[in-house]
């Protein structure tokens, strides 16, 4: 009987390890689905009833939903290069927008690559030149209005060839892959980032289709940009069902996994560039048939800094300490299984000056605000839009919610603490309510160790703002390609 406890024991606990291939099994081809500032929420597989994503909501339907997933900033190029050296922003040097990420960094996709992985990637970029070199291919899309410039070795679509999606190389890059590989994919859309087109659907979402927060006002400006934006998820929604369709004709969908994330919010005011849920929750849906139940939900706490060491693991090899995250893939097989107790977010310069970090668990939140002089300005491409124009008239006319103001306002609260299951649009600040006092303290002390764990500490100085902050117009100071964090001596 003692050995057949034991054995039952064993059996438990193999059944419990992360999904890693065994040696007779093939590794999975692994791609991740970035899109472009769009909200956790934004696509029928989180509720919403309006938007249209068949496909998006296929990954779901036939895969995991995750509801508490993070990405450690709301800014582009910084969670870009987070995600891919599965390190935290302000330890990769290339923290602040379009920094390009230096070429001594360790990134995952290198490690694919040296242990007999095709890797390519499509799409936008935005890492900058010095890591190019971990891809095999690279198809990037021509966004030199914000995006660094581009080096020779791509084949970069030009305008004439674009329509603006960022998505049009995937199908092109996917079906470029040696049949005798495994593959990695890192497929980056443009959609859904600013500036919004009339007419790129057959079938243009409305106003009436719109869903708004409470902390932006219902007009019908604001209701007509949201809109197009859910035009731009729709086009990119239509890029995602060519991928899967390849998979499926080729044979390829069982033993391969789909990673569909957003870099960061929707680019409105206090959503992109803040910490509030808006700015760094994500969606994060996996598809793997072959491991993976379908329509399967859990809620168990994961970061954008964990996808690295997870897709290493998954394809079987050794995970370097260089690689902060945590391997999510024992979630994969069971959905109650727990891998973060908090995560981590960071805010840094992205056309204007800011700096704050954020720490949450399942509940609750904190927000530290280092800069709280400065206004929770939005980013210039938002405070450009219909919507934050019509606000700051109404601004003007003293017409706003307190709500709605929240981004006008300077000097702001040094720290913030939320409720999130009580007040999920972050709107009740609870850091001087005494009944929270506990919980306060709890993550100001989670904050304070990661902080001196990760060697986090403030910039010598502050980076001049690159707009003004009331009409996103550009200062003289704006350059591109935007210097590193090493030229410009920060």
């Amino acid at each position: 009987m003692k050995y057949l406890l034991l054995g039952l024991s064993a059996l438990i606990l193999l059944a419990c390890q992360p999904t890693a291939p065994s040696k007779t099994e093939s590794p999975p081809n692994l791609i991740l689905i970035i899109a472009d500032d769009m909200a956790w929420d934004d696509c029928g597989a989180y509720g919403h009833p309006n938007i249209r994503t068949p496909n998006i909501d296929r990954l779901a339907k036939e895969g995991m939903r995750f509801t508490q997933a993070f990405l450690t900033t709301s800014s582009c190029s910084p969670s870009r290069a987070s995600i891919i050296t599965g390190t935290y922003p302000h330890q990769t040097d290339a923290e602040q927008l379009h920094w390009p990420l230096p070429g001594d960094r360790i990134t995952f996709v290198e490690q694919l690559k040296a242990n007999g992985y095709w890797t390519a990637a499509a799409g936008k970029w935005h890492l900058g030149d010095a890591v190019r070199d971990r891809f095999d291919y690279i198809a990037a899309e021509n966004t030199a209005g914000f995006v660094l410039q581009s080096g020779k070795a791509d084949h970069q679509s030009t305008p004439t060839e674009s329509d603006g999606s960022g998505c049009q190389q995937w199908l092109p890059t996917l079906q470029q892959r040696p049949a005798d590989q495994p593959f990695f994919l890192w497929l980056a859309a443009v959609d859904p980032h600013r500036p919004y087109h009339e007419n790129i659907v057959e079938q243009p979402h409305t106003g009436e289709d719109v869903i708004l927060p409470p902390y932006l006002p219902d007009s019908e400006p604001v209701r007509k940009d949201f809109a197009l934006y859910y035009d731009e998820i729709h086009r990119m929604d239509d890029y995602i069902g060519q991928v899967l369709a390849e998979l499926d004709q080729s044979g390829l969908t069982e033993n391969t996994l789909v990673l569909f994330i957003s870099d960061n919010g929707r680019a409105f005011p206090r959503e992109k560039t803040t910490l509030y849920d808006g700015g760094i929750k994500t969606p994060w849906l996996v598809r793997w048939p072959k491991k993976v139940q379908a329509g399967s939900v859990t809620d168990a706490l994961v970061s954008s800094v964990d996808i690295a060491p997870t897709f290493l693991q998954l394809a079987g090899l050794e995970v370097g300490a260089n690689f902060l995250g945590k391997d999510f893939g024992a979630v994969l097989q069971d959905t109650s299984a727990a891998v973060n107790r908090y995560i981590f977010a960071e805010d840094h310069w992205h056309d204007f000056e800011d700096y704050g970090r954020a720490v949450r668990n399942q509940r609750y939140k904190l927000i530290h605000n280092y800069y709280p002089d400065l206004a929770n300005t939005p980013p210039a491409d938002a405070l450009r839009s219909p919507t934050f124009q019509y606000m700051l008239t109404q601004q003007t006319s003293g017409s706003l919610t307190q709500a709605q103001q929240a981004c006008f306002i300077a000097p702001r609260a040094e720290e913030e603490l939320y409720d999130l299951q009580q007040d999920p649009h972050e709107l009740q600040n609870k850091i001087d309510d005494p009944s929270y006092s506990n919980i306060a303290q709890e993550l100001r002390q989670a904050l304070l160790d990661f902080r001196k764990r990760t060697l986090d500490s403030l910039p010598t100085r502050r980076t001049p703002d690159e707009f003004t902050r009331d009409t996103g117009q550009p200062l003289p100071v704006r350059k591109r390609p935007r210097a590193s964090k090493a030229e410009m001596g920060l």
